[in-house]
């Protein structure tokens, strides 16, 4: 049932709590956001699919208020949704979430109203992470595969790339689109935003770089330089070895470590990792030699991805040429009425034959036309080659990342042993001057 105004939808909303819900809730409303792509809808049909969408999730047995605000460049409706069903007084929870499967509701909504969309010819997010909401500015940009913070980690690394040193690196920040927030007398010394996000936003805030992950620390960043200056300056053959960080993660002390909640669990897991002889230096050195090689290898896997790219609309283009072609050399070949004729009877195969002729003037300049064979040959090649470089760059993030996480819970299973320390040395003090 849908409430007309929100003059009179809380104390409506209000009735039905007090009157049929059973009380045990602590959630009052559901709130819902419909987004669509800018200028994609009117605000009468976005009304109509948010009324179609309320109409087959509800189902008529729930209060909610609909609103379209045409406040943004996006078009979007805003659903404020009584918690309570007013003919069952259940939670909209209980009613849509059985099973105690979470965000069951939410995967039904997001199904529904993609159907809608797809039956007004509207676009929707292909492939979406349904366990986490999304912003109009990060589902642009994840229309690109990059969401926002993948795209400000990317030009992070780019800055990294050709920086001599962190001090380097905050200055080339804004030659890369990205505005840096560096105090290092702050607890959170370091912050990042991309230039055209603020552009676009000017209340967006700026994101901690812990928040980015343990690689965009400002520690982390200037050994990150370090490494890949030496990255670029030495090839060793050698793969990195693995056994180190294997003892880590088989070590039960470690696995079980975020779970344990005393110190003498703490302690525990610090000296199984203590027991392999492996420093925390150590440690973060190897996380970034393993991300440094990761780095190293985007530039080849880059220019692989163009000439890919390049090879899947070239390979395409030549061969509609030698389809159509056939059809301009009989044309040119006739003359007078029968070249008249000619191309009254085949003007689709001699107009695709124009298109298909402009296009290759338009990817081949020089007038050079590789043979389509050896083409194909370097597609096959350059696609192989392409897989097994991002397998194997695949394998050092991952390996990267592993080592990130142990150097991480070493840390902090030596602040939780100093802290306990230092509680232990406070409180024989304090007993000593009690005594």
């Amino acid at each position: 049932m849908c409430v007309s105004t929100l003059c009179g939808a809380s104390e409506q909303f209000r009735n039905i709590r007090q009157t049929v819900g059973t009380g045990r809730s602590r959630s009052e409303c559901q709130h819902i956001i419909q987004s669509f792509a800018p200028g994609e809808v009117t605000p009468e049909r976005a009304l109509l699919i948010g009324q179609e969408l309320c109409k087959a999730l509800f189902n008529d047995e729930y209060q909610y208020v609909l609103a379209v605000h045409c406040d943004h460049e996006h078009i979007h409706n805003h659903i404020i949704v009584n918690n309570v069903n007013f003919y069952t007084g259940k939670t909209f929870e209980t009613e849509h979430n059985q099973g105690k499967i979470p965000e069951r509701a939410w995967s039904k909504l997001r199904t529904i109203s993609d159907e809608l969309c797809r039956k007004h010819g509207l676009s929707i997010i292909e492939n979406p992470e349904l366990s986490k909401g999304k912003s109009h500015w990060e589902w642009e940009l994840d229309k690109q595969n990059l969401s926002w913070k993948e795209q400000l980690k990317r030009a992070i690394d780019e800055v990294i790339k050709v920086s001599e040193d962190f001090e380097d690196f905050l200055a080339k920040c804004a030659d890369f689109g990205i505005l840096a927030d560096y105090n290092p007398d702050h607890k959170i010394d370091l912050k990042f935003m991309l230039a055209e996000q603020k552009k676009r936003n000017p209340r967006a805030k700026f994101t901690r770089a812990k928040t980015l992950g343990y690689f965009y620390e400002s520690k982390q960043i200037a050994q990150r330089i370090i490494s890949y200056k030496y990255q670029m300056s030495h090839s060793p053959k050698a793969k990195i070895i693995r056994t180190t960080a294997d003892r880590f993660q088989e070590s039960k002390g470690l696995q079980n470590w975020a779970d344990r909640e005393n110190m003498k669990a703490a302690s525990k897991a610090l000296n199984e990792m203590n027991a392999s002889n492996t420093t925390l230096e150590e440690l973060e050195s190897a996380a970034h030699k393993a991300l440094a090689k990761f780095t190293v290898m985007s530039t080849p896997q880059m220019t692989m991805s163009r000439r890919i790219h390049e090879l899947e609309e070239q390979i395409p283009a030549i061969e509609k040429y030698h389809e159509f072609v056939e059809y301009h050399k009989k044309y040119t070949s006739l003359e007078g009425k029968e070249k008249t004729k000619y191309k009254s009877d085949f003007c689709h195969e001699l107009d695709e034959y124009n298109k298909a002729y402009k296009k290759l003037i338009e990817l081949f300049p020089d007038g050079h036309i590789p043979k389509l064979s050896k083409l194909k040959t370097e597609l096959e090649n350059t696609r192989k080659e392409y897989a097994e470089l991002s397998a194997e760059r695949t394998a050092y993030k991952k390996e990267a990342d592993r080592l990130s996480r142990l150097a991480q819970q070493k840390r902090d299973s030596q602040r939780t042993v100093k802290r306990y320390l230092q509680n232990e040395q406070a409180a024989k003090k304090k007993k000593g001057q009690l005594e």
